[in-house]
């Protein structure tokens, strides 16, 4: 399983930016349940940011309600983040994660990406 994310860059305080992450892998070894964002900023730990299941349910840190909006496009594994109202502390490595059953017996199993840079200038 494989991840790619983009979509970072520099924008002021109160910009937009929008994060697209496409997962790859094969239909025959891997089922996805979910996908979701999390970001490190430097110094700090990583935050689960936010999270969409195949369901439908979706989860956003206290920190980003209101501001982000997380999407999902199953048909092309594809994962979206739109950021609004960004913020100084906001700044961070933004990284995509897919969770689902792999192999047989499946096994849940989660991957992650390798990040994109979101810097909000005060």
């Amino acid at each position: 399983v494989q991840l790619q994310a983009s979509g970072g860059g520099l924008v002021p305080s109160g910009g937009s930016l929008r994060l697209s992450c496409i997962a790859s892998f094969s239909k025959l070894e891997f089922t996805p349940l979910g996908m979701g964002w999390s970001r490190q900023a430097p110094g700090k730990q990583r935050e689960s940011v936010a999270s969409i299941g195949n369901d439908g349910t979706i989860n956003y840190s206290d920190s980003v309600k209101g501001r982000f909006t997380i999407s999902r496009d199953r048909a092309k594994n594809t994962v979206y983040l739109q950021m609004n109202n960004l913020q100084p502390e906001d700044t961070a490595v933004y990284y995509c994660n897919i969770e689902g059953m792999w192999g047989v017996p499946p096994l849940i199993k989660g991957y992650w990406g390798e990040g994109t840079q979101v810097t909000v200038s005060s």
